[in-house]
């Protein structure tokens, strides 16, 4: 089953307002930001002086703009007074789910956060608390979750606010940091942090025959390892997905898949995670896939990334 997703109206901390000409006028908690938005190709709904009026930052395009690899690089430049960082906080639609994320202007256009994966979070905090639930009425441990590629955390949040064991694994140390300032500011503890190559640590874990209930990928076109190992999408996929499921439970398992790359669409991911797991079409696993996209305030849905889930 195919589905378009977006964040929940409870969530006053984001909005995008406006998005045209390949830029998006996003507010996140007290600030409004300008950034590129490449697949934003309509023209924008409010006139231009009404963006600079809004605007509290901007993000000014480098000379990588539209390159592979390089697409994110520019700077940043303050229309008005704002501070370098920042806290929002994620209030979910279901009890329980709510966290705290610190935001800032990083060297890319990012700020620590992609709003519109927060449909993932509620999944992933949904079916986390399932298994813990279960996990307590027949005396097991509590729910191990891995979370892969896992940036700044927002993920291994909802996993921890909903009871599980999380290990947070990240090949950059100072994302690895904010990810575990997130965990303080949202009053939790005893995340696992690993600062290691994503396949590596997924091969060690399956020679090992460690296991768990929950497995998110997040997983960039380009990347590299903390000791220069490659990561390309494309050609590394498929394999990363193959070493997965030798770790993921066989049953009361979930697995959250998102993608980003322009080349990729749901069908193929949905393929791709059903070949790697030897999923037949007679499979009486659940799977799902979509698009995760926000709406702006004048009804403009802009897609962002796929997702595919698998319930088992």
């Amino acid at each position: 089953m195919m589905s378009v997703e977006m964040p929940g109206g409870f969530w006053k901390d984001y909005e995008l307002i406006d998005s045209g000409n390949c830029e998006k006028l996003e507010r996140f908690g007290e600030y409004c930001l300008v950034r590129p938005e490449p697949k934003a190709l309509w023209d924008k709904s409010m006139p231009e002086a009404d963006w600079a009026r809004a605007a509290h930052i901007r993000f000014r395009p480098g000379a990588g703009f539209g390159k592979a690899g390089k697409e994110d690089s520019g700077t940043w430049e303050k229309c008005r007074k704002a501070d370098d960082q920042w806290v929002i906080r994620y209030g979910g639609g279901q009890e329980g789910l709510d966290f705290s994320l610190r935001l800032g202007m990083t060297a890319f256009k990012h700020v620590g956060v992609f709003p519109e994966q927060a449909s993932n979070w509620e999944y992933i905090y949904r079916n986390t608390r399932e298994l813990v639930a279960e996990a307590e009425r027949n005396g097991r441990p509590r729910p191990k979750v891995l979370n892969l590629f896992a940036y700044t955390g927002a993920a291994s949040l909802a996993a921890k606010k909903a009871g599980a064991d999380v290990t947070h694994l990240d090949s950059v140390r100072q994302v690895v940091t904010w990810a575990r300032t997130n965990m303080e500011l949202s009053r939790l503890d005893n995340i696992r942090w690993v600062v290691e190559d994503a396949m590596k640590f997924v091969r060690r874990e399956a020679r090992r025959g460690n296991v768990y209930q929950g497995i998110i990928l997040d997983p960039p076109a380009y990347g590299h390892g903390p000791d220069g190992e490659k990561w390309k999408l494309d050609e590394c996929l498929y394999e990363m997905l193959c070493n997965v499921a030798s770790i993921l439970a066989p049953a009361d398992s979930f697995m959250v898949l998102n993608l980003y790359s322009n080349g990729f669409s749901a069908v193929l991911g949905e393929t791709v995670v059903r070949q790697a797991f030897a999923l037949g079409s007679d499979s009486k696993v659940g799977i799902e896939s979509g698009e995760l996209v926000l709406n702006d305030s004048f009804g403009k849905r802009l897609p962002l990334s796929i997702f595919v889930r698998m319930r088992r």
